[in-house]
């Protein structure tokens, strides 16, 4: 059972950083698809707007109103999310769901930053607001395909 000074240690200077100084904060005037998700567990929140071009993400915002882990990988997220196809993104989800539910390994590159949040597996309350900037791009990613396709 986890107490509460191992919470107080999962809140790490790492991960505290990583939520002050989230990428991409502004949200895009005209974006080709927007997508929000919202953890029914804790109330956080991830609004997401993508532009795509020849299969790649080639515009990124964000408005994320989560708890520090959210916030965290929020930022990592919008740190490498530019030029990323549907399936790079779905691969670096896939891999941070497996490491927080699975003890998998840490995300590849470029999601590797993603690390810092590996002892937040022990959190599984957390786990939806962690999953937030993933799950409300692939939802706006496959907007912009269906979109695209219909």
């Amino acid at each position: 059972m986890s107490t509460d000074s191992d919470l107080i240690k999962l809140y790490s200077t790492r991960i505290l950083g990583l939520a002050a100084d989230i990428p991409h904060r502004t949200r895009l005037d005209t974006p080709d698809a927007t997508a929000k998700r919202r953890s029914p567990l804790c109330g956080s929140t991830v609004t997401v707007d993508v532009t795509v071009s020849d299969g790649k993400i080639s515009a990124f915002g964000q408005d994320v109103k989560a708890c520090a882990l959210g916030q965290a990988s929020a930022a990592v997220v919008g740190q490498n999310i530019i030029g990323l196809t549907e399936a790079e993104v779905q691969q670096g989800r896939d891999q941070l769901h497996a490491m927080l539910k699975e003890g998998g390994p840490v995300p590849d590159a470029p999601f590797d930053g993603l690390e810092v949040l590996s002892p937040a597996s022990d959190y599984k309350n957390r786990h939806a607001s962690i999953m937030l900037a993933f799950d409300a791009t692939l939802d706006a990613l496959a907007a912009v395909r269906n979109a695209r396709t219909a």
